[in-house]
């Protein structure tokens, strides 16, 4: 029988590193679909004093009129989502080693259950799972990137189907890996390709470096089959973008992109792309954010044929995860719209940010129908203190929208219900 263990999220967070530790890799075997003797799930309490707290906070949260947000469900360091194609469970990946399944078994849109995914895997830096339409989850990590078919059945047991679609040490060269910008993220794009983004690890790069990583696509997209072959630089000149999606309509790749630190509190610009064919480069390191030109490269000639973002987000704000939204809960303007969120600013004097953004782009065509403004605010108090900061939105199969949050440790649900 499997041994529950109840876990507050304090205990979740201090134990994690202890786990890792201790969980050999069992790939070899999960591939081969052997039991590696695993029994233990680690389940996180949904209840309590924390998730009351979290629901305390949430009140201060403004939404335009007929929306709400709700507390959908604790998960510690919550990041990165994908919403399983049958609805059954969301995964969520973590900047730390743990992947968490989320599941809501009653259908009350409030989270019954959290528990950690695969947990005979050792993962490392787990940022970034994406799901295919036909129920293939991949998880792309610091240095990996793995594949488990038909995951939204498999969850329910420790052992799971697994497989390599990069090997470890192969999406970057070791010798690059780093602490620094490795939360990969990761989308099934309308070709049927994987797309992973690749953060450079340093504030603005060497240019000694530079061939080396053009070659890795590292500061940039790249994309490869589901198989794991075929790999494409796809996209150049990103710092270092932690959320991408596709147009429903153009099939255009969007993304945010984070931009230079240290040039002060109100420059650059963050950065919210569009790309209309493969190979566009973005401008960085020649541009920190925006047209603003970094002090490290301002004697070089930029790329003449460089991309400007769509949209300049507020500096040091920290755009993250973004979702096109395609659902039918919302009102009519928002069909096509991007929800994305800010993190926050580390660095800033008055910090920013800790909010969900909404660029409407239409029919993803026309650049002049493009506007972004405030959805979602209230995670910075009166005394600049962050009481969440948001990191990814995904798409319920009943057109609601989740956040997720890594320092409250949380998903939130917004729903919407019009005016009677």
């Amino acid at each position: 029988m499997r041994k529950t263990v109840l876990l507050t999220v304090a205990a979740a967070l201090a134990g994690s590193a202890a786990m890792a530790q201790q969980v050999p890799d069992n790939l070899e075997k999960l591939s081969n679909f052997q039991s590696t003797g695993t029994t233990d799930f680690t389940f996180v309490e949904q209840g309590g004093d924390y998730a009351e707290g979290i629901k305390r906070n949430l009140e201060r949260i403004k939404l335009p009129d007929g929306f709400k947000i709700e507390l959908y469900a604790v998960v510690p360091d919550a990041r990165h989502m994908a919403v399983g194609p049958q609805g059954i469970v969301t995964f969520v990946g973590t900047r730390k080693d743990k992947v968490w399944s989320v599941t809501d078994r009653n259908k009350d849109r409030v989270a019954d259950e959290v528990k950690d995914f695969a947990p005979s895997l050792q993962f490392s830096i787990p940022n970034g799972p994406c799901v295919s339409d036909d129920g293939f989850l991949y998880i792309a990590e610091q240095n990996r990137v793995l594949v488990f078919p038909a995951a939204e059945f498999f969850y329910e047991s420790p052992d799971v189907a697994a497989f390599n679609v990069v090997k470890k040490g192969e999406l970057i060269p070791v010798e690059e890996e780093s602490f620094n910008h490795t939360a990969r993220v990761c989308k099934i794009g309308p070709d049927g390709k994987i797309y992973i983004s690749l953060g450079q690890p340093f504030n603005v790069p060497a240019p000694e470096k530079m061939d080396l990583y053009n070659e890795h696509g590292i500061g940039g997209v790249i994309r490869i089959n589901q198989d794991g072959t075929d790999r494409e630089v796809y996209t150049r000149g990103i710092r270092n973008s932690v959320g991408h999606d596709f147009h429903p309509v153009s099939g255009e790749l969007w993304f945010t992109d984070n931009q230079v630190d240290g040039m002060g509190d109100d420059i650059p610009p963050g950065e919210l792309n569009r790309q209309t064919a493969m190979g566009q480069n973005f401008g960085f390191p020649w541009y920190g954010g925006g047209s603003v030109r970094t002090n490290e490269y301002k004697d070089q000639e930029p790329p003449a044929d460089a991309v400007m973002p769509v949209t300049e987000m507020t500096a040091h704000a920290a755009d993250l995860g973004m979702s096109f939204y395609t659902g039918n809960q919302f009102p009519d303007k928002y069909r096509n719209a991007i929800f994305s969120a800010q993190h926050g600013s580390w660095n800033r004097t008055e910090p920013v940010g800790a909010r969900i953004m909404v660029t409407y782009t239409g029919e993803g065509t026309d650049p002049d129908d493009f506007r972004t403004e405030v959805f979602a605010d209230g995670w910075i108090d009166e005394n600049g203190e962050y009481l969440g900061r948001p990191v990814d939105v995904a798409q319920l199969r009943d057109g609601s929208i989740l956040v997720s949050d890594d320092l409250a440790g949380a998903l939130y649900r917004i729903s919407y219900e019009p005016a009677q």
